[in-house]
């Protein structure tokens, strides 16, 4: 059997929502490779297991409390064997057939990228205030990026969030190459796998392509008291990965507090016709949510208080 170029490895759990329209859009990739496609499922009770067993290479399965966002990855890659490893979250669906060409061209074509990662743009269904934030985030970009870390000193002088622009990356769909990854596995790490395997792939010298011409469909409407938990965690992960504290006081998380509220009260009354609106409830909840999360979050870090991770983030 001839060795797969690329392989997709795509973890799951309880994504009957989405998986139906990924597999369809993966088989409607034009591309001039082989390709398998790995499934790693945490505990599904919804058919997603046997869904996936009818259209998967190979399915491996993984119990919830085994699941960890840098290991699990691990575990699914081992069992792949494409040179090229390409990771797809289960709610990312390919927006073209020219996605995954994209995405993989750049790192056939220049040795020096460890990876490359893609566009995301939001469901139709995203509120206004979901498509504010992921217009003002890095992965919406049309303009492609290349980093690399040319001065591991200058790097380290950076200011914090400086540093952690250039280390952007995202396993919602990302191609790595294997033998980048052999050398700088991902992590354990409850959140943020994907940065910190950018920061040591770029400070060993390699260099990652963010690729906007390679395009999926990702966003979510996730309960604030969700988002409060991921955003503590991840503020964690900045601070040790980066120095990122963004809102290191009282009066700063107050002062974002009331900044939040208001932007996203004005966001539902200035919304476009025909896009979705949240509810005023969510809104709020969420303008509580997000500042509290990253105070919390760096609090912990600068602490040095051990992260607390909930089974669903």
């Amino acid at each position: 059997m001839t060795r797969p170029t690329v392989s997709i490895v795509v973890p799951t759990r309880n994504g009957m929502d989405s998986l139906p329209a990924l597999f369809d859009a993966l088989a409607q990739q034009v591309h001039g490779f082989e390709v398998e496609i790995v499934v790693i499922d945490t505990e599904s009770t919804d058919g997603t297991l046997a869904f996936v067993h009818t259209r998967a290479t190979r399915v491996l399965q993984t119990a919830a409390a085994q699941f960890n966002h840098g290991l699990t990855r691990n575990q699914a890659i081992a069992a792949s064997s494409g040179s090229f490893i390409v990771l797809l979250s289960q709610d990312a669906v390919p927006a073209d057939e020219h996605w995954l060409d994209a995405l993989v061209s750049p790192l056939h074509q220049t040795p020096a990228l460890a990876g490359s990662w893609a566009r995301q743009v939001t469901r139709p269904e995203a509120g206004v205030i979901a498509r504010h934030y992921h217009a003002h985030w890095a992965g919406s970009s049309r303009a492609p990026v290349v980093a690399r870390i040319d001065d591991a000193a200058a790097f380290a002088a950076m200011p914090p969030l400086d540093r952690l622009r250039l280390c952007t990356f995202d396993n919602v769909c990302a191609c790595l190459r294997r033998t980048a990854w052999q050398a700088s596995p991902f992590a354990d790490t409850p959140v943020a796998e994907d940065l910190a395997w950018a920061r040591q792939v770029l400070l060993a010298g390699h260099a990652l392509a963010f690729v906007p011409e390679a395009v999926v469909v990702h966003s979510h409407a996730r309960p604030a008291s969700y988002e409060f938990e991921r955003t503590a965690l991840l503020h964690r992960e900045l601070h040790r990965l980066f120095g990122v504290r963004t809102i290191p006081t009282w009066r700063a998380l107050m002062r974002s507090l009331a900044s939040t509220a208001a932007l996203h009260l004005q966001l539902r009354r200035q919304a476009p016709t025909g896009v979705p609106v949240e509810s005023l409830p969510h809104a709020l909840a969420l303008a509580v949510a997000w500042p509290l999360g990253q105070f919390i979050g760096g609090r912990r870090a600068v602490r040095g208080t051990a992260a607390v991770r909930s089974r669903r983030v």
